[in-house]
Parts: C-alpha cells; structure tokens; sequence
C-alpha cells in the first residue's frame, strides 16, 4: 500500500496547490487567529491580500 501512495506522489498531480497559513487579528477580542486555506499557486497572492 505504501508503494502506491509513493507512486501516486510522483505524477505530479498535487504541486500545483499550496497550503497557506496567515495569523489575523480578531475584531471582537484582539486576539490572534489563524486562518489556513488550500490555495492554487496562481492565487496565494490574492490569498494574502485580502483580509
């Protein structure tokens, strides 16, 4: 089972999504948050911008 895992991993099919994590500072108690999302590669910057 191992094999097929490692095999699957070589296709190349998942290099084009990031995991991204940005801490956010929340309104209602000033606390810090994070917020982590699946984004495609084309799109982290938008990820960032955004709030």
């Amino acid at each position: 089972m191992a094999k097929k895992v490692v095999a699957t991993l070589k296709t190349g099919t998942g290099k084009s999504f990031t995991k991204c994590i940005k801490v956010v500072r929340s309104d209602k108690t000033g606390a810090y948050q994070f917020k982590e999302e699946v984004v495609h590669n084309d799109h982290v910057k938008d990820f960032f911008g955004k709030k």
